[in-house]
């Protein structure tokens, strides 16, 4: 018998948001995950809120929010609100109930600076790392380093001369700037906008933009990042960055750190020796120069393993970068692009632990 399309909605619902996600959905894992490592930070949200005044939106929600943007690479908040508005799975993540209305865009850049002043983004990464480590997940003695560009969301023809001595922009949203027969470099111009951003190339015949640099730390265990930071874009970054991750993450024990041919200099293979850690760099010979390491670390069998294991760290920019914060930033300031690279960074953490804990599932004989 043929059923009749009549759409009418019912008065009532009696159906539970939990009762509509399957069991399977791998939302759940990284739900219980993130809620796990949320409910440790309660007393940091309370320092930055006031404890008179009207309700905000519960911190929980806004960063249960932002993790489901980072998921689905979302790209922005008012499409995410839309989203949370009609989207039953979205919802019972975030923790909202069917009838609850969804706030205002706006409320993510409002409450932005009360989380960077609480330091989610880094606790909540500690706090998944710290899980991993109490599964016995990382090794804690092998890892490697490696950096990569994050473009600005300032333009370079917004930049302006230091001194003042250069025309005023013309009119219009997109004004036409003539760069022609000028040189433009970070010591003579500056984009008003987002100061911190330097410009930068990512190689010979580049492009030269505006960016900053975010480097990670990963353990060659299960190819896990154990942490992260930010800093202007020079050509010293990289090698300064991957000390101050290693001296974050001490050991007992001998450590081997890899990393690509950018890190082969004579003052970072001593400095990682003078902290007792086995340089696994990438020998950058060429014509005019040699490498800083020699046959003495080239031919232990451990170094062909880091240097194949090493590369396991270009997964994170990927996925970090596609259709995600990473490949272009929408924010200005260091430190807003920091918080959105450690939260980033974090909720890519997050889903691979959350994977590697699921046990597997049984196959019929």
């Amino acid at each position: 018998m043929r059923g009749t399309d009549i759409q009418q909605g019912g008065l009532f619902s009696y159906v539970s948001l939990e009762s509509r996600v399957p069991e399977s959905h791998p939302l759940r894992g990284i739900k219980a995950l993130l809620d796990e490592a949320l409910e440790g930070m309660s007393r940091d949200f309370e320092r930055v809120y006031a404890r008179e005044g009207r309700p905000s939106i519960p911190p929980e929600r806004l960063v249960r929010a932002s993790t489901l943007q980072i998921l689905y690479s979302i790209r922005s908040e008012r499409l995410l609100c839309e989203q949370l508005d009609y989207n039953l799975l979205f919802r019972w993540f975030v923790g909202l109930s069917i009838d609850e209305p969804i706030w205002d865009h706006s409320t993510f850049t409002k409450n932005r600076d009360r989380l960077i002043e609480a330091k989610v983004a880094r606790k909540l990464m500690r706090r998944i790392v710290r899980k991993a480590r109490d599964a016995r997940l990382l090794s804690n003695e092998h890892f490697s380093v490696d950096g990569t560009l994050i473009e600005s969301w300032a333009a370079v023809k917004s930049m302006r001369r230091r001194d003042g001595k250069d025309e005023p922009p013309g009119p219009g949203r997109n004004p036409t700037v003539n760069w022609h027969g000028e040189k433009r470099s970070n010591e003579t111009h500056v984009a008003p906008k987002d100061p911190e951003a330097k410009l930068f190339c990512k190689g010979k015949g580049q492009t030269a933009k505006l960016n900053y640099m975010g480097h990670v730390l990963m353990d060659h265990r299960h190819g896990l990042i154990v942490d992260v930071e930010v800093t202007q874009a020079n050509g010293t970054a990289e090698r300064e960055a991957a000390l101050r991750l290693l001296d974050r993450h001490p050991s007992r024990e001998r450590r081997t750190v890899a990393a690509d041919k950018a890190y082969d200099t004579r003052q970072f293979v001593a400095d990682c020796r003078e902290r007792g850690i086995t340089p696994h760099v990438a020998m950058n010979i060429s014509g005019t120069r040699g490498s800083a390491i020699d046959t003495r670390t080239t031919r232990h069998a451990g170094y062909v393993v880091s240097q194949r294991i090493r590369k396991r760290i270009e997964e994170c920019f990927g996925w970090c970068k596609d259709g995600r914060p990473l490949r272009k930033m929408k924010v200005y300031s260091q430190r807003k692009v920091e918080f959105v690279t450690t939260l980033t960074v974090g909720i890519y953490t997050l889903l691979r632990v959350t994977k590697l804990l699921k046990p597997p599932s049984l196959v019929p004989v």
